[in-house]
């Protein structure tokens, strides 16, 4: 029997129609007036955040917008909103989008009103204190930031990905309304639901999940795997909508207090290099670490494949393992989503980096059978082979 432990301060609502009440949980939880409002250029495109703007104007909030995030955020970001955050003498960070403005959120909530840069904190220079509250409003169904302790940071200098992680991190209010997902493009739609599909996956198989994740995980594959194929083929499904919005936050509840794996240290990596959308990259080399797990821990890779749907208690863990890694490709295949050889600027001259990267994540370590530099380069080899 393992000890463990599970933590979650963030108040959760949930519902259609919840971003309207946005300025009442607000006042509810005595967060602001003074506000900065972070989100990413196409959620400001797509007419989202300017109705909540003036929801929150009309009822006495001071609100500032910081909108200057890349897809894959960089730490540079994460300063120039900390320095703004400051001079706009600003007390709390709502952050509206997809996990980029999440995750610029939580840095600059953390970096205004300590200073430092990310690095620091991933380092222990600097301690997590004093972060200013955090709200979240997820427009994407995948990340699970919303309710994590995490923020994914690339390093411009380096292009690695710095994840800073801490209970203090966790928002303390996430506003999740499926309406605000309906216009999100197919293709986002996609990959950010196999993002939150690998969460779940690698949350519940980790080295250090426990019995909390591991129920949570299990609902959430099991949603993801029957409502994804619905939302990604029409986007006005109410229901299916809902169900993704809510199984991406079961899956970060999951993922928040345990760890990802070996799929997300490749696809970090990924992302870190080429600047890949992250729920592609992970997609990419799912099936193939999932192939290389399963040959030391076919257990709780069949337990996975009867959770999904792709195996019966009537299979052996055996075959159950192995409809998991078919069920799995041929899920992500009706996604439409391109394989490792037809993303853009992917190299075979990068591999070993990408292997290196992916082997110095703090990640590496939780993955459910150890894996070394050069299986991390098998499986990017096989990822890219594979026509």
């Amino acid at each position: 029997m393992d000890n463990f432990s599970y933590f979650c301060n963030t108040k959760i609502e949930m519902g259609l129609g919840k971003a309207e009440e946005l300025p009442d949980l607000l006042k509810s939880l005595e967060i602001g007036p003074s506000i900065l409002v972070v989100s990413d250029p196409g959620v400001v495109r797509a007419g989202i955040v300017q109705p909540i703007l003036e929801r929150l104007q009309a009822t006495g909030y001071r609100t500032v917008l910081f909108d200057a995030l890349s897809p894959n955020p960089r730490d540079t970001e994460c300063l120039a909103g900390a320095k703004l955050f400051v001079e706009q003498r600003l007390e709390a960070v709502v952050a509206i989008g997809g996990g980029s403005a999440m995750d610029t959120g939580k840095a600059i909530a953390l970096l205004g009103p300590n200073g430092g840069t990310p690095l620091e904190y991933v380092e222990g220079i600097r301690k997590y204190v004093n972060i200013a509250p955090i709200v979240c409003v997820p427009t994407t169904a995948g990340t699970g930031s919303e309710v994590t302790r995490s923020s994914v940071i690339t390093e411009s200098t380096t292009h690695r990905k710095l994840t800073l992680k801490h209970a203090a991190l966790r928002p303390l209010l996430a506003v999740l309304d499926p309406k605000l997902t309906f216009t999100v493009p197919k293709a986002i739609t996609a990959a950010t639901g196999v993002d939150a599909l690998v969460h779940a996956i690698e949350g519940y198989s980790c080295k250090v999940t426990n019995p909390i994740s591991q129920a949570l995980g299990a609902r959430s594959m099991r949603t993801i795997v029957s409502a994804l194929p619905t939302a990604f083929r029409d986007g006005d499904n109410e229901k299916a909508r809902f169900a993704m919005l809510e199984s991406s936050m079961l899956a970060g509840l999951c993922f928040g207090s345990s760890d990802v794996a070996a799929v997300h240290c490749l696809a970090e990596a990924l992302g870190g290099l080429y600047d890949t959308p992250h729920g592609v990259a992970n997609s990419v080399f799912l099936p193939y670490v999932l192939q290389f797990n399963a040959q030391a821990e076919q257990a709780i890779h069949a337990e996975m494949a009867r959770h999904m749907g792709f195996a019966t208690n009537l299979d052996s863990d055996e075959q159950a393992t192995q409809k998991l890694i078919a069920g799995v490709r041929d899920f992500t295949r009706q996604l439409e989503i391109p394989k490792l050889r037809e993303l853009p600027g992917v190299r075979r001259e990068d591999f070993a980096r990408i292997a290196e990267m992916a082997l110095t994540n703090n990640s590496t370590p939780s993955n459910v059978r150890p894996i070394s530099s050069d299986d991390y380069l098998q499986i990017i080899e096989q990822a890219y082979d594979d026509v």
